[in-house]
């Protein structure tokens, strides 16, 4: 005698390949933060004709095929800045957002690189069209990316050696 029970409204299994393409999409990025001996924090300005022109951030982007989190931190301090950092910058947190600009999800991370002990002498890409040392308090009515609130947070984890998790550019 069969005692199984038909289960109603069962959904198919679906081959892994098309089960793969049904996963949300998410962009991942990098992001890496530079203190000097004031605690100021180096930000960029994106130039006009790129996405965010006229906003201030982090040295940072999108990691290539293939690439880690940290390779990516990496590439693009060299490409932004022309900082080439002399070892792996350390992990400070993370920022979700559940879509940034209708691309859908986007993964921040965030690494600092320790201090600047000179003035740098950045070499911007053409991304980028100023450059400078930003202290917490100078950045009330500055236009950011990221927000203040998570570079205040990202200030605080570099200085203290924590490690905190952001959720749309707020901290958790």
């Amino acid at each position: 005698m069969d005692t199984t029970v038909p289960v109603p409204d069962a959904q198919p299994v679906l081959p892994r390949a098309e089960w793969v393409k049904t996963l949300p999409q998410t962009i991942v990025a990098s992001c890496v933060l530079f203190l000097d001996a004031e605690d100021r924090i180096l930000l960029l300005r994106y130039a006009e004709g790129q996405p965010g022109a006229g906003l201030w951030g982090l040295p940072g982007g999108m990691l290539d095929h293939g690439e880690d989190p940290v390779g990516a931190a990496c590439r693009e301090v060299c490409e932004e800045t022309g900082i080439v950092l002399d070892r792996p910058p350390r992990f400070l947190g993370y920022d979700h957002r559940a879509d940034v600009k209708g691309t859908g999800p986007v993964i921040d991370f965030y690494f600092y690189a320790g201090r600047l002990t000179a003035p740098p002498s950045v070499r911007r890409s053409a991304e980028h069209d100023d450059d400078g040392l930003f202290a917490l308090a100078d950045l009330e009515s500055t236009e950011l990316t990221p927000r203040l609130p998570a570079l205040t947070a990202l200030h605080t984890a570099a200085l203290t050696g924590t490690v905190v998790c952001l959720r749309e550019g707020l901290p958790r």
